[in-house]
């Protein structure tokens, strides 16, 4: 039996899987708080009390870069090492791979209604494909073909400087560089930068702040989901959050479009991460495809690249076992 996971600093999912049932049919599985347990292995330990199978090998996407075998989960204090694990549970193997990593080798074996098209484009065969993810953080791939298959490859793309495309957010990066020494794509085009984006509309007096809104926002802990359930509700109106969504969309069109170019993603780009299943009808929208192909001489370029929003829920997962499998 083969033990997969996609390790989070929020939740910890793993699953046991079979050669003989293929990727989608787990014989076990569970769901962990990350941050209630003081190491991956103890997660382990006690999943695998709770089952009758014997592992021989073990894939997991972490969050955080991987760098010789050892990853540093990112937002939560653990140090995971592909050697210390193998050893801890007697395995012949174990491999860590980035969790965009881990998304990016789910991406040729999704079936059709767990993707959602925003632009048919021409697919190229055989040709790269971009893997954008806007979650808590913002994670970034990409997939290259080898002769015969597609090969996932993990970058931290995320991480780079933010760039403005208009005024408005050339003031944004202003407002975000007095309180951060480096603004990058992350800080605006994510689950925390979200709000981030809110706090500079409302502190610039774009647009006001309603007191429901102030009252429900002292109480959260996470912004992010009343921002985006506020800018997307019909019963309420809030236009400082429908700003701050359409802000976003933007970023992430052109952000999406950057990383295609990087690739020359000409296969398709894809969308996946928690958020943009949540705004697909924003996204469905004029406004992300011209962010996404207002690239100057190169927008024809764009015009033609596919564009995918990722349903699957749990497509780090998916991955995990997708990779354990063919390797």
């Amino acid at each position: 039996m083969l033990l997969v996971g996609d390790i989070g600093a929020t939740k910890t999912i793993l699953s046991i899987i079979s050669p003989d049932l293929g990727p989608r049919k787990s014989l076990a599985e569970m769901t962990f708080v990350s941050k209630r347990y003081s190491s991956l292995e103890a997660i382990i330990r006690e999943f695998l009390a709770e089952t009758e199978f014997t592992i021989s090998q073990a894939v997991f996407g972490v969050s955080g870069p991987v760098v010789n075998g050892r990853a540093e989960i990112t937002n939560l204090p653990w140090i995971v090492e592909e050697a210390h694990v193998k050893d801890a549970f007697g395995l012949e193997n174990v491999e860590l791979l980035n969790d965009l990593e881990a998304i990016a080798s789910a991406i040729p074996f999704l079936e059709p209604d767990e993707l959602h098209t925003l632009n048919a484009g021409t697919p190229v065969a055989e040709a790269a494909i971009a893997v954008i993810a806007p979650g808590t953080g913002l994670g970034e791939a990409y997939l290259t073909w080898d002769g015969q298959r597609y090969r996932a490859h993990a970058c931290e793309g995320g991480h780079t400087d933010f760039g403005p495309t208009n005024t408005i957010q050339m003031e944004l990066l202003d407002y975000l560089l007095q309180e951060y020494d480096h603004v990058s794509y992350e800080r605006v085009c994510s689950g925390m930068g979200l709000p981030n984006i809110y706090r500079f509309l409302r502190d610039t007096g774009r647009a006001a702040e309603p007191a429901w809104l102030s009252e429900k926002l002292e109480e959260a802990g996470d912004w992010t989901p009343i921002i985006v359930n506020s800018a997307r509700s019909n019963e309420v109106d809030c236009d400082l959050c429908g700003m701050t969504l359409e802000i976003f969309i933007d970023i992430l069109g052109a952000e999406a479009g950057n990383l295609a170019l990087k690739t020359m993603a000409t296969a398709g780009v894809y969308l996946a991460g928690g958020i943009p299943p949540r705004i697909l009808p924003q996204l469905q929208r004029d406004r992300f495809l011209t962010a996404f192909t207002n690239k100057g001489r190169f927008d024809d370029l764009l015009e033609i690249m596919p564009v995918h929003v990722v349903l699957h829920s749990r497509c780090a997962l998916l991955g995990a076992a997708c990779h354990i499998l063919r390797d």
